[in-house]
């Protein structure tokens, strides 16, 4: 019986969380999966574009979601045809909505050229641009503690010297913490060894550089004893914020608030050269979107346009650095003096010189998501490095296969 009114059910949340019941010609709703800080910026914008002249009546209804609650939804609401107006997130899964045919191309609307082209690149797929670039970024930088550390290290030969050294005078619970089991915190590592997930749509995962990925995680876990042995986001978060841990690899989306949090103790840098290969770890690049649904209704089109080209005007992509400390998408705004003479955003687009775009193909889905279940099992020692790097390639390549049939 649970199974029979799963999906009516499903489908009146859906409607219900979609479309206001009054006439909605001139509501624009957006889904979004923003941390929590970040909601009063998104809010502000909207706000002042309700104020513009020529917008009396506009409402904009803003729903947030996590991360793959919202690829789930806005899926499901799709094909049930009560999407969201806007999808507001990063571009992973824009490739995955492009090839459904749940959102669409926007280079006939927009003029791609005012933005930085790597942040292009990152939403564009078969000759087409699927996304209003919002910010410029996206990527892992290392953020440390001032009280604890005085020199951010250069080099990983560095950065293990303080960890084997003055972390163990002070006590700290761990030296370094990141999310050892989500992929997206290995690839910088994968690119310092030389390798990388993709190549074109092809996966590239049972290489030597995964294995010794693989082999340099269990090293810092079980014989440096550096990181911590089991530790997701938010574990990793609490430890560095409770100075329990000096060092931290974390997004350009917590900029603002560890500032907020530490203050004059607040430390960034790029991400420590990998000493055995002296190769730069090469965190993934792309952005924040919006991506538009194809289910958006045509006489809502033009208002829609005017929303994103407001909201990525010069101004406000000023202002949204000073906000959330995210560089701006757009390269008027990128000279901007409020941006130029601050030395976060220089040490940003240092990390982001040497990244390398996200691939957007649906390929990575599957890449995704083999890669979060074999490097588990290889990093709590159930599966051998070996056998782990062969099954996440076999089973990435098995799932393609699936998509494409």
């Amino acid at each position: 019986m649970k199974k029979i009114f799963l999906v009516p059910l499903l489908l009146t949340a859906l409607t219900a969380c979609s479309r206001p019941a009054a006439d909605d010609s001139k509501t624009i709703v957006v889904w979004e999966q923003e941390d929590a800080q970040v909601a009063p910026y998104i809010d502000s914008v909207f706000s002042a574009f309700k104020k513009l002249p020529g917008n009396e009546g506009v409402e904009i209804v803003r729903t947030h979601y996590q991360t793959e609650d919202l690829r789930q939804q806005f899926q499901a609401a799709s094909l049930a045809g009560v999407p969201p107006d806007l999808l507001l997130g990063p571009s992973d899964t824009a490739g995955l909505y492009a090839i459904s045919g749940f959102i669409v191309p926007l280079e006939g609307m927009f003029d791609f050229s005012k933005f930085n082209d790597p942040v292009v690149e990152a939403i564009s797929l078969d000759g087409h641009i699927w996304g209003v670039p919002v910010s410029n970024g996206n990527h892992l930088l290392m953020f440390y503690n001032k009280r604890l550390v005085k020199t951010a290290p250069k080099t990983t030969d560095e950065l293990f010297a303080y960890c084997a050294g003055e972390a163990k005078k002070l006590k700290l619970e761990r030296c370094i913490a990141f999310d050892m089991g989500e992929p997206f915190w290995l690839m910088p590592w994968l690119g310092a060894f030389g390798g990388w997930p993709m190549e074109g749509k092809k996966p590239m995962l049972d290489t030597p550089e995964m294995r010794a990925t693989l082999e340099f995680y269990l090293d810092l876990k079980y014989e440096r004893k550096f990181v911590p042995m089991e530790c997701d986001y938010n574990c990793m978060d609490s430890l560095y914020k409770e100075s329990k841990a000096a060092f931290i690899i974390n997004g350009d989306w917590a900029i603002s608030g560890y500032q907020k949090h530490f203050g004059k103790d607040f430390g960034l840098a790029v991400i420590p050269q990998l000493s055995k290969t002296k190769r730069w770890p090469s965190p993934m690049v792309s952005g924040k979107y919006f991506t538009v649904s194809s289910g958006l209704k045509a006489e809502k089109l033009a208002l829609v346009k005017r929303l994103l080209e407001f909201y990525t005007s010069r101004e406000n992509q000023v202002k949204q650095y000073q906000a959330l400390t995210r560089l701006p998408a757009l390269k008027e705004a990128g000279q901007a003096k409020e941006i130029t003479s601050d030395e976060v955003s220089r040490i940003s687009l240092e990390q982001i010189l040497k990244g390398r775009p996200m691939p957007m193909a649906i390929e990575m889905r599957a890449v995704w998501d083999s890669a979060r279940n074999y490097m588990g099992l290889a990093t709590t020692k159930k599966l051998s490095i070996e056998d782990a790097v062969k099954r996440m390639q076999e089973n990435t390549d098995k799932k393609i296969d699936e998509m494409n049939r």
